[in-house]
C-alpha cells in the first residue's frame, strides 16, 4: 500500500513541476520591453541627448510589479556593441553614481493585464560615446533595482562587469544606432552663418568667454542681428524654461526647429527674454571665471533712459553663462540683477 501511494505521489509530482515551470517561463515570456527612438534624428559624436523610450508590456493575464529608481541608472542599462561586436565602456557619470555607497530611492509601479508603462531616458548618460560608428543597442531592466553588494559578476570582453542578481532581467530588442562625425561646415569645424550687412559667411571663432560676451553686446549696440545671435546657444536658453523644456520633449525634429525660430524671432522683437534685447548705452566687463568647459562673465550694462524733461541711467548686472561646444564658447544663460539708477 505504502509503495502504491508512493508511485502516486511521484506521478503528481512529475505531472505538477513542469507544469509549474511552464507557468512561470509563460508568465515572464507575458512581460515584454521595448525601445526606441524618442525624437529619431541625425545623431552626431558631439551632439544634443540621444532620447531612448523604454516601454514595459504586461501581456499576461496577472498585475506585473516592479521598482523603478528615482535615479533611473538603478533601473536600467543600456549595452552597445558595434558591428565587430565590441562593446562599449559605460559612462563616467553613471560609474561614479553606482560607486557612490547612498540609499537609493524607488517606488513600486504596477502594470495591469494589457497595459504598458513607459518612460525616457538620454542614452549618453550611460554609454560613453567618442567615435562615429555603428552601433547596436538593447536595454536591460533590473525590476528589483541594481545593487552593487549583491550584485553577480559577469566578464565582458575579458574584464568584470556587474549585473543584478536579484529578480529576473527584463532585456529589450536590439535597435541599430548610426552615430556621425561632428559637423564642419566652416574652417574651424563650427556651423556658419551669413552677415546681412555684407553678404560674407560669419564664422564663429575661438574667442575667449569675455570675447565673446563683447562681441555679442556690441553687435546688439549696432542692431547687427546676425552677428548678435552667432555665439547665443539658442536650444539651450530656450530649454532653461521648464514649460518650453517639456514641450521640447515632446516635438518632433521639425517641431524643435520651429520653435528655436518662434524663439529667435521673439528675442528680436522683445517679445520675450527682452532683457537680453535691450540695447545697453555702456558696458564694463567686471568679472570672468571658467575651466575646460564651463564658465561665467559678469558685466555691468547702463541703460540711458528718457522721459518727458527728465532722464535717468538704469544699471544693471548681467552674469552670463557660457559652455565650450565644438571648441568654441558660446552663451547657454543669463541672469539679470537690477542695481537701481543714476
Amino acid at each position: 500500500m505504502k509503495k502504491t501511494l508512493g508511485v502516486i505521489l511521484l506521478a503528481l509530482l512529475s505531472v505538477i513541476v513542469p507544469f509549474g515551470a511552464e507557468a512561470a517561463e509563460s508568465a515572464k515570456a507575458g512581460i515584454d520591453c521595448n525601445i526606441r527612438f524618442f525624437d529619431r534624428r541625425i545623431y552626431y559624436v558631439d551632439g544634443d541627448p540621444i532620447y531612448i523610450q523604454v516601454t514595459i508590456t504586461n501581456n499576461s493575464p496577472a498585475t506585473y510589479r516592479f521598482k523603478l529608481a528615482d535615479d533611473r541608472v538603478f533601473s536600467l542599462d543600456f549595452d552597445a556593441r558595434t558591428i565587430s561586436n565590441r562593446s562599449l565602456e559605460a559612462a563616467d557619470s553613471l560609474l561614479r553614481k553606482r560607486a557612490q555607497s547612498r540609499q537609493v530611492f524607488f517606488r513600486e509601479i504596477a502594470v495591469e493585464a494589457g497595459e504598458s508603462f513607459s518612460f525616457v531616458e538620454d542614452l549618453r548618460g550611460y554609454i560613453k560615446l567618442t567615435e562615429p560608428e555603428s552601433l547596436v543597442i538593447k536595454a536591460r531592466i533590473y525590476p528589483e533595482l541594481f545593487r552593487q553588494g549583491t550584485a553577480r559578476t559577469a566578464v565582458v570582453n575579458g574584464s568584470p562587469s556587474s549585473i543584478a542578481a536579484s529578480g529576473e532581467v527584463l532585456e529589450s530588442q536590439r535597435l541599430s544606432l548610426s552615430i556621425r562625425p561632428s559637423v564642419i561646415t566652416g574652417p574651424d569645424g563650427v556651423p556658419l552663418a551669413m552677415d546681412i550687412a555684407t553678404g560674407a559667411a560669419l564664422v564663429r571663432e575661438r574667442l575667449a568667454p569675455d570675447q565673446v560676451v563683447e562681441y555679442t553686446i556690441t553687435a546688439r549696440q549696432k542692431s547687427q542681428w546676425e552677428r548678435f545671435f552667432l555665439y547665443l546657444d539658442l536650444e539651450s536658453m530656450l530649454t532653461q524654461d521648464p514649460v518650453r523644456q517639456r514641450k521640447w520633449l515632446t516635438e518632433s525634429e521639425a517641431g524643435r526647429r520651429r520653435m528655436v525660430e518662434e524663439y529667435r524671432q521673439e528675442l528680436q522683437n522683445s517679445t520675450t527674454d527682452g532683457t537680453i534685447s535691450i540695447i545697453p548705452s555702456e558696458f564694463v566687463i567686471e568679472r570672468t571665471q571658467y575651466n575646460n568647459a564651463e564658465g561665467s562673465v559678469t558685466v555691468l550694462q547702463k541703460f540711458r533712459n528718457s522721459s518727458g524733461s527728465s532722464s535717468f541711467t538704469e544699471k544693471k548686472q548681467y552674469t552670463y553663462s557660457v559652455r565650450m561646444k565644438d571648441n568654441v564658447w558660446t552663451i547657454v544663460d543669463y541672469a539679470v540683477i537690477n542695481l537701481g539708477t543714476e
